[in-house]
């Protein structure tokens, strides 16, 4: 099975990006090689900003070339772009609603050796409540090229999740990425299962083994987490009575949280939320950590038992 992060995918998009539009600039704080954009850079020097170990510096310089007509694409640490810079992003890009593009690497707890200090597991929740804000969380390289893509065609702040670990490809190349518009992967009628990033993978693991037992569950990719497809959700809790969502993220305020409000607004049906449990992230090799958090195919098959004893 061929494995590739969704950085790369990222790092492709902008080259392409660069090709096509002369208006596309890129930028980063010293991490050029880690986040792909270095790439963009040995083909288009002067439109790469090395901005230099200063990322409230490199949000504000991002949101004026924005400003000036620009689409601003910054490339950086997950933990840096979000949580360090929230005020600027707060201000200078949602408040303004500035053309730029948030190229978030090295997320989650797969991040792996890097430990707590570097693994980003607050920023979805941090992100989905800036007014303005789109927020994407590709399942594999190439719906990160596809998304990268995407966001470069609407106007306005988007935060796109990316991470370092090599990752299965779980879509197919000529699909079609439509932000706001979930992918249905498989077809269920027991429970449904809505995840995003690493975690779509898991669940397609997981709907194998629960085929085995006898139980059909759907599988939902959310690769947009706002604006969020109520559509897609709401079919879900009709048609399956019973939703299980995974993301490699705080349980509280991340995808999960952002299903469970549309569920208990329009169709309130049994949930459980996979996700970290309040805790921080550690140093270890990411499959150990997937395990240690209870993130694999074998916590949702569990999860799937639980909750179809409360249908």
């Amino acid at each position: 099975m061929k494995l590739k992060s969704t950085r790369d995918g990222y790092g492709e998009a902008l080259l392409k990006l660069g090709n096509e539009n002369p208006d596309v600039v890129v930028l980063t704080a010293d991490l050029g090689e880690s986040t792909r954009s270095h790439w963009f850079k040995e083909k288009f020097p002067e439109r790469f900003f090395q901005i230099g170990v200063a990322e409230a510096d490199m949000i504000g310089t991002a949101a004026g070339l924005a400003l000036s007509g620009k689409i601003a694409f910054v490339s950086g640490f997950g933990v840096f772009v979000t949580g360090r810079v929230w005020d600027q992003l707060r201000i200078s890009v949602a408040y303004s609603n500035a053309n730029v593009k948030i190229g978030s690497t090295h997320c989650g707890i797969t991040v792996g050796a890097d430990g707590a200090s570097h693994q980003a597991i607050e920023d979805i929740a941090l992100m989905r409540v800036l007014p303005g804000f789109t927020v994407i969380v590709p399942a594999d390289a190439l719906e990160a090229t596809r998304a990268t893509v995407a966001a470069s065609k609407i106007y306005g702040p988007v935060y796109l999740r990316l991470g370092r670990a090599p990752l299965p490809i779980v879509t197919e190349e000529a699909e079609v990425f439509t932000i706001g518009k979930a992918q249905l992967l498989k077809e269920g009628d027991d429970l449904t299962v809505i995840a995003c990033g690493v975690m779509v993978k898991e669940s397609l693991e997981a709907a194998k083994v629960l085929k085995e037992k006898g139980i059909s569950a759907r599988v939902i990719n959310l690769h947009t987490i706002k604006p969020i497809d109520r559509k897609s959700i709401i079919n879900a809790a009709k048609e399956t009575g019973a939703i299980i969502t995974a993301e490699e993220h705080q349980v509280m305020g991340g995808m999960g949280s952002a299903v469970a409000e549309v569920v208990m607004e329009e169709y309130p049906v049994p949930m459980k939320r996979i996700g970290i449990l309040d805790r921080f992230g550690q140093s270890g090799k990411p499959d150990e950590l997937m395990k240690e958090y209870h993130l694999t195919a074998d916590d949702i098959v569990l999860e799937a038992a639980n909750i179809l004893k409360r249908k």
